[in-house]
């Protein structure tokens, strides 16, 4: 059982579970990005409602309950700042293979938050969640998350037809993969509790 007290932390950003204490921020935060992100991730709408961001709360507390898949919201580990979200989710048990999604919030952006979230996630997929392979899937025009992805170490390894669904229309997408070879230039550091 992975517990839903996970912390994941390098210092600069701290990444753990949801809580229903996160409501405001998380509304703020969306709220703040409509612009930048609606285009890419089709939950992020004009006119999102509070409603919206307690129900997302309810259904990653309960994929942790089940362990379907382990979303994580994002903080400034010095000021506390909620900084936007991530996870590791379409968990394919049995090859060992997840997906990895990111988002910032529009004033935290060209911070490099999403690529050490990324790399922070990752290690949990691997280390703890035992996966082997993990699948960053973006629209090819998406630049700031291809150079996150990227940046985490990440390989394109094709752009993929009609891969993707938004808005109602199917779209091609960069397929990344990251393998835990990939986060070997780190040496030794992993995630830590803020305590550890």
């Amino acid at each position: 059982m992975i517990l839903s007290s996970t912390e994941l932390t390098d210092g600069e950003l701290l990444l753990r579970p949801l809580q229903r204490t996160d409501r405001e921020a998380l509304f703020e935060a969306v709220t703040e990005s409509i612009q930048e992100v609606s285009p890419w991730l089709p939950w992020c709408h004009a006119g999102y409602a509070i409603a919206e961001t307690d129900a997302f709360i309810e259904s990653c507390i309960t994929a942790w309950a089940q362990q379907t898949h382990f979303p994580l919201a994002i903080f400034d580990a010095r000021t506390g700042q909620y900084f936007g979200g991530t996870g590791v989710n379409h968990i394919e048990r049995m090859n060992r293979l997840g997906n990895v999604g990111y988002w910032i919030r529009t004033s935290a952006t060209r911070r490099g938050a999403a690529s050490k979230a990324v790399r922070l996630v990752a290690r949990f997929a691997f280390e703890t969640v035992q996966l082997v392979r993990l699948e960053i899937v973006v629209r090819p025009e998406n630049v700031a998350s291809r150079r996150a992805a990227e940046k985490a170490g990440a390989k394109l390894e094709t752009i993929a037809r009609n891969r993707i669904v938004q808005h109602g229309k199917a779209y091609d997408a960069a397929l990344y993969s990251l393998i835990p070879a990939d986060l070997s230039g780190e040496g030794s550091r992993s995630p830590q509790s803020p305590g550890g």
